[in-house]
C-alpha cells in the first residue's frame, strides 16, 4: 500500500503525466490526477439513491409543472426572439444530469428535448439562447446564464456521445473570443468566469484549438481578481469564485495561483465560517460581525460550493476538498428541503428554531423578505428552486473517479456501482461498494472483471479519521499516512477479489465562536432533536408550503463532554427525524435566558461558558441533515468565575428602518471608531429626511434608568445621514410615552458617544425620538439605557 497525503505539510496526489483512459488535459494544460467518469458511469444505491427518488418526483423533476420560466414554447433558450436568464439553465444543468445519474425515461426525455432546442436556436455567430442577452449588459452580451447550459451540453455528450456538442461550444468560445475585453468585467459572470474556464480546457481537449487558450488567458484578466483577495462577499459569488485562480493555474503553471484559491477559501471559512456544515454566513451577501450560526447560507450556495470541491479534487489531487463536499452533502444540503423534495427554502442555518413564512424586520439576516418556509418558491427564491437540482446528480457522479495512471479512486463514498475502463489496455471492470456510510464505518468493495489487470485503486481516508483500516481478501495492509490521504493498492487484481475499508468513528466535539461546541461522530454533525410541527401554510395537494415551529424546548448548553451513541432499526430516508438510524444522548442545562426574539429568530449565541442553575437533563442529539429545526452549535455551561450570565436584551423596534441594516446594531456593544464608520453593524432611518423618527427598547421587566449614552451615525463626504438637529428619550407610562425629567443636554457630537442624565425612572419601554435635519437622514451605531 503507497500512500498520498494532503493538507498541511502533506503532498496531495501528483500526476506524473497526463494519463488515463478519459480524455486527459492537452499540454499546454497541466496534468491533473483525477478524471470525470461518464455520467452513468456511476450507479448509486442505498440512501443517496433514495435522494436522487426524491428528486425525480420532486421539485427539480418536475419543475416544469410549477415554474413559468421553463414554459417550452415561450422559452428564449430555445426560441431566441422570447426571454429567459437563468432559470432554465440552472434547472436543466441538475435536471439532464438527474436524468443520466438515474436513467429515468421521463426526465431523459424531457432533458433531450430541451438539449436539442438549444442546439436548434445557435446563431450562426455562435451565440445561443435569447437574443435580448446580446446588448443586455451595457450594451454587450450577458454571458453568466450561459455558463450552467455549458455544463449540461458537456454531461450530455460525455454520456451519450452527442457529436454536437464539441462543434457547437467550439462556436460559441467564438464569438465570446470576438468580444471586447470590458465585457467579460460585467455582471453576475466577471465573478463566476471559473464555470466558462472548465468548459473551454474541456473543449481544448477534444480540439486541440489553441485559440481557445487565449480565450482563458482574455477571460482571466478581465474578470473579478481573486488572485490579489476577496473581489465580493455575495456568498454565491465566492462558492463558485474562488477557484477561479487555481482553474487559471492549470494553464499558466504559476504555483501562486493555486495558493490564492487556497488563501480565499481560508479567508472566507476563516471570517464567516464559524459554525458547523461546510457553508458560511452568507444569508445572500456576508457581512461583518455577522457570523453567528443563526446566520443562513443559500441552498444555491450549497451546491455551488460542492461543484467547486469537486472539481478542485479532480484537479489537485488534493483529499480535503471531497472532505468539504462531503461535509455540506451529508450534513447541510437535506435539511434545504422539506423531506419530500416538494419545496426548499432560501437559507438553511446551522442554528435554527422557527420556519416561518415571514419577513424579518430588524435586520437579522440580509435580506429583509420572507426565505425560510419550505416551497417551490419559484418567485420568491427564483435561484435556489431552480439551481438545487445538481446537488446530488453531481456529488453521484464524483463518488468515483479515473485516475491519470489508468486506476480508480474512491473520493466520495456511498453505495453504488461503478463501471470503468482501467489498466493498460483499458479493461473494462465494475466495482460494487457496499456501505451504510455515513451512517457505518465499513465500506466494502467487490470487484468483477473478465480477466485479470493491473491497476491502482486509490481510497480516500478522510481528515476526521485517525485509526483508518484496511484488508485486502482477508489480508490487513499496513496505513502509515496521516489522514487526509488516498490510500493507494496496485496490485494485479481478479473477478471477486475483496476490499475492506473501516473508518471507525467516535464522538468529538469542535469549539467555535464564543466558546460554543458542536458535536461530531464520524463525517455527520450532530443537532438537538427538536420538536418539528409541520403547518401546510400554503400551496396545494400537489406542491404544499410549509412552515416548522418547535414544540419542545431548544435553549439548551452542553454540560459536559461525554456522548452516548445509540444505533436504531430505521427504515426509509435517513435525512428525517424517522429515519435516522443513529442517534447520541448528552447531558445539557436549559438557559432560560436565551430565547428567541420578537420575530421568532434565535438569538445569537453570547460569550461562555454560561451559567446555569436549571437542572441537568439528558437530551436527543440526531444528525444535522435529518434535523429541520436544529440547534447545532450549543452554550457551553460553566460553573467557576469564568461562567457568564446570559443577558436578555431588549426588543428593538423603529418607525423605519433601512434594508440592509439592523436594529440589533443599537445593543451588540461593537464600538465605533468613529461617527463614520461603516465597517460595522448599524441603525439608520435612511431614506427618511427632514422628519420626525424614533427608535425603542422595550424589556421582559422593568428597567431602572438615569442616564442613556447615544453614538450617532453621521457618513458626512460619504452619505446622507447626519446627527440629528435635535433628539429627547421619553419613557411609557401605561399606554402614554412620556419624556424623562430633569434632562441634562441632548448631546449631538459626532465622534462620541453622547451622555444624558435625568430623573431616575422606572419602565418597560424607552424611546428615543429624533428630529432629522432638512433633507437628511440619521442613524444610530450604540445606544445604552444605564441605571
Amino acid at each position: 500500500v503507497e500512500a498520498a497525503s494532503a493538507g498541511g505539510h502533506y503532498t496531495p496526489v501528483e500526476a506524473a503525466s497526463a494519463g488515463g483512459h478519459y480524455t486527459p488535459n492537452r499540454a499546454p494544460l497541466r496534468p491533473e490526477p483525477f478524471l470525470r467518469l461518464p455520467p452513468g458511469s456511476v450507479r448509486p444505491g442505498g440512501w443517496l439513491r433514495r435522494q436522487l427518488d426524491l428528486q425525480v418526483e420532486g421539485l427539480n423533476g418536475r419543475m416544469p409543472e410549477v415554474s413559468d420560466y421553463l414554459v417550452y414554447e415561450t422559452n428564449g433558450w430555445v426560441d431566441p426572439s422570447k426571454d429567459g436568464w437563468e432559470e432554465l439553465p440552472y434547472w436543466l444543468r441538475g435536471f439532464s444530469d438527474l436524468a443520466l445519474v438515474t436513467g429515468d425515461r421521463r426526465v431523459r426525455d424531457e432533458a433531450r428535448r430541451w438539449i436539442d432546442g438549444i442546439l436548434a436556436a445557435q446563431r450562426p455567430d455562435g451565440f445561443f439562447g435569447p437574443a435580448s442577452l446580446r446588448t443586455s449588459l451595457e450594451g454587450g452580451p450577458d454571458f453568466w446564464p450561459h455558463m450552467p447550459v455549458l455544463d449540461a451540453l458537456r454531461s450530455y455528450a460525455d454520456a451519450t456521445g452527442d457529436d454536437r456538442i464539441v462543434p457547437f461550444l467550439t462556436r460559441y468560445f467564438a464569438f465570446q473570443h470576438a468580444q471586447p475585453a470590458a465585457v467579460f468585467g460585467r455582471g453576475w459572470g466577471a465573478y463566476r468566469w471559473g464555470d466558462t474556464i472548465d468548459s473551454v480546457y474541456w473543449t481544448y481537449n477534444r480540439t486541440g484549438e489553441a485559440w481557445l487558450l487565449d480565450l482563458v488567458r482574455k477571460i482571466h484578466s478581465g474578470s473579478a481578481d481573486y488572485v490579489n483577495g476577496i473581489p465580493t462577499w455575495h456568498n454565491v459569488n465566492l462558492a463558485q469564485g474562488f477557484r477561479e485562480p487555481l482553474q487559471y493555474g492549470v494553464l499558466a503553471g504559476d504555483p501562486a495561483l493555486r495558493a490564492a484559491t487556497y488563501r480565499d477559501y481560508a479567508t472566507v471559512m476563516g471570517t464567516y465560517g464559524r459554525f458547523p456544515g461546510g457553508g458560511f454566513a452568507g444569508d445572500e451577501n456576508c457581512r461583518p460581525y455577522f457570523t453567528d450560526p443563526r446566520q443562513g447560507f443559500e441552498t444555491c450556495g450549497f451546491v455551488e460550493f460542492m461543484h467547486s470541491f469537486e472539481l478542485l479534487t479532480r484537479i489537485t489531487g488534493d483529499p480535503v476538498w471531497a472532505d468539504r463536499c462531503e461535509e455540506i452533502a451529508v450534513n447541510s444540503l437535506p435539511a434545504a428541503f422539506d423531506p419530500a423534495q416538494k419545496g426548499t427554502h432560501y437559507i438553511t442555518s446551522a442554528n435554527s428554531t422557527g420556519l416561518d413564512d415571514v419577513a424579518k424586520t430588524h435586520g437579522q439576516f440580509d435580506n429583509d423578505f420572507a426565505m425560510q418556509a419550505y416551497k417551490p418558491g419559484i418567485h420568491q427564491y427564483r435561484c435556489c428552486p431552480h439551481n438545487y437540482g445538481m446537488g446530488w446528480p453531481y456529488y453521484a457522479e464524483e463518488l468515483w473517479l479515473a485516475t491519470y495512471d489508468a486506476g480508480l479512486a474512491a473520493s466520495l463514498y456511498a453505495a453504488s456501482e461503478v463501471t470503468a475502463k482501467v489498466g493498460a489496455d483499458g479493461t473494462a471492470v465494475t466495482v460494487a461498494e457496499e456501505t451504510g456510510y455515513p451512517f457505518e464505518e465499513t465500506v466494502t468493495l467487490r470487484l468483477s472483471t473478465p480477466r485479470p489487470v493491473e491497476f491502482p485503486l486509490y481510497l480516500r481516508i478522510p481528515d476526521w479519521c485517525d485509526r483508518p483500516a484496511l484488508r485486502v481478501n482477508g489480508e490487513a495492509l499496513p496505513l502509515t499516512a496521516t489522514p487526509p490521504c488516498f490510500a493507494v493498492v496496485s496490485r494485479l487484481w481478479r473477478s471477486g477479489d475483496r476490499v475492506e475499508l473501516r473508518l471507525p468513528m467516535s464522538a468529538t466535539t469542535r469549539t467555535w465562536n464564543r466558546g460554543a461546541t458542536s458535536v461530531s461522530y464520524g463525517p455527520l454533525t450532530f443537532s438537538l432533536a427538536i420538536e418539528e410541527k409541520w403547518r401546510r401554510s400554503a400551496g396545494t395537494s400537489s406542491w404544499p408550503e410549509y412552515e416548522v415551529t418547535a414544540g419542545s424546548p431548544w435553549n439548551y448548553g452542553l454540560d459536559g463532554s461525554s456522548f452516548g451513541v445509540r444505533r436504531r432499526t430505521a427504515t426509509g430516508d435517513p435525512f428525517t427525524r424517522r429515519g435516522v438510524p443513529i442517534e447520541l444522548r448528552a447531558r445539557a442545562r436549559r438557559i432560560p435566558q436565551w430565547r428567541a426574539d420578537d420575530e421568532n429568530v434565535v438569538r445569537p449565541l453570547q460569550d461562555g461558558p454560561a451559567r446555569s442553575d436549571e437542572p441537568l437533563e439528558t437530551i436527543t442529539l440526531v444528525p444535522m441533515g435529518a434535523a429541520r429545526l436544529r440547534i447545532t452549535t450549543f452554550p457551553v455551561i460553566g460553573r467557576g468565575p469564568d461562567a457568564h450570565t446570559w443577558v436578555v436584551p431588549p426588543v428593538a423596534t423603529a418607525s423605519h428602518l433601512w434594508s440592509g441594516d439592523t436594529t440589533e446594531a443599537l445593543y451588540d456593544g461593537v464600538s465605533p471608531s468613529s461617527s463614520g464608520d461603516q465597517s460595522i453593524p448599524r441603525f439608520t432611518w435612511w431614506d427618511h429626511t427632514g422628519s420626525l423618527e424614533w427608535v425603542q427598547y422595550d424589556y421582559d421587566e422593568p428597567v431602572t434608568a438615569s442616564a442613556t449614552e447615544v453614538y450617532w451615525f453621521d457618513d458626512t463626504g460619504q452619505g446622507q445621514c447626519r446627527v440629528p438637529l435635535s433628539w429627547r428619550l421619553l419613557y411609557r407610562d401605561g399606554d402614554t410615552w412620556r419624556p424623562v425629567e430633569d434632562a441634562s443636554p441632548y448631546g449631538t457630537a459626532r465622534d462620541t458617544c453622547n451622555r444624558t442624565t435625568f430623573t431616575p425612572v422606572r419602565a418597560r419601554a424607552y424611546r428615543i425620538e429624533a428630529q432629522l435635519g432638512a433633507g437628511v437622514s440619521g442613524g444610530i451605531l450604540e445606544w445604552r439605557i444605564t441605571p
